[in-house]
């Protein structure tokens, strides 16, 4: 009977052999995957019948060690390839369990800033409308959908013709418009066209790996409130005020324009006739 270390290198000279010749035979597709135990027991076996193993237990143990040092590389690498970091970090709202959780409309007096805890990093998606719009009317439901879908975040509405100081600081140039927001700090703007439940839902998660719960479908409640699913219909007056701006400075310069002067009689014509 020889040493244990002279078994142990017989053993090992064995596998490089049969690696060797299974990469000349081309099978690569072998080569890449876990060795078959059939096969090392084989080879095993032959360095046993030249004396170079003394017992089946130890043969064992070396084919067990080998099989799962072979395979365990790649599970080690799927664990590696499903990590995901997501662009914000964001704390879930502390809510009970009997509280209803809704989307907050901003009143003209009240200001954004003191909704949004701007020493804390939970966040609150912000959407920019007009009641007149009827894309922000489309869009209503299902953001009044997301507090069920998202309980552990806030969200809040303002109209953008009672808030044009943060329309302008925050870059709203059209409405509908939604922001997300961490603490007071902006993160991340929704540019989608396409503005259902899903893909908000999947903006959210994207973004901070909050997941959606199972209810994510549009209810009749929904449709209801707080935000209106239809256009509100009144005056506009900041556009009638503009057209009639627009309108007396453009019959102003006309007026004063060389070509109206000769349709005007004055002190030249009376002096010449």
């Amino acid at each position: 009977m020889g040493s244990a270390p002279g078994r142990f290198r017989g053993v090992a000279i064995w596998l490089i052999l049969a690696g060797l010749v299974r990469l000349s035979d081309g099978d690569a597709a072998g080569a890449a995957g876990p060795w078959d135990p059939e096969q090392l027991e084989q080879l095993a076996g032959e360095a046993c019948a030249e004396g170079r193993c003394e017992t089946e237990t130890e043969t064992e143990a070396l084919l067990s060690a080998v099989l799962h040092s072979d395979t365990g590389e790649p599970q080690s690498h799927n664990l590696t390839e499903t990590a995901k970091t997501y662009k914000v970090t964001c704390d879930r709202r502390n809510i009970s369990a009997t509280e209803r959780v809704t989307v907050q409309i901003l009143n003209a007096s009240q200001d954004l800033m003191e909704l949004l805890n701007a020493n804390g990093t939970e966040c609150s998606l912000v959407l920019f409308y007009t009641t007149w719009c009827q894309f922000s009317a489309s869009l209503a439901p299902h953001f009044n959908a997301l507090p069920r879908v998202f309980p552990s975040m806030q969200f809040l509405a303002l109209d953008a013709s009672q808030h044009s100081s943060l329309s302008t600081r925050f870059g709203t140039v059209a409405v509908p418009n939604i922001l997300l927001f961490q603490g007071a700090k902006p993160m991340a703007r929704f540019n989608q066209t396409d503005r259902t439940l899903e893909t908000l839902s999947s903006f959210i998660t994207n973004q901070t790996g909050f997941e959606a719960s199972p209810d994510q479908a549009v209810l009749e409640e929904d449709r209801a409130g707080p935000l209106p699913a239809a256009p509100v219909k009144g005056i506009d007056w900041l556009f009638v005020f503009s057209v009639l701006f627009i309108s007396g400075f453009t019959l102003y310069a006309i007026l004063c324009s060389d070509s109206m002067r000769w349709l005007v009689p004055g002190p030249e014509h009376e002096h010449q006739d």
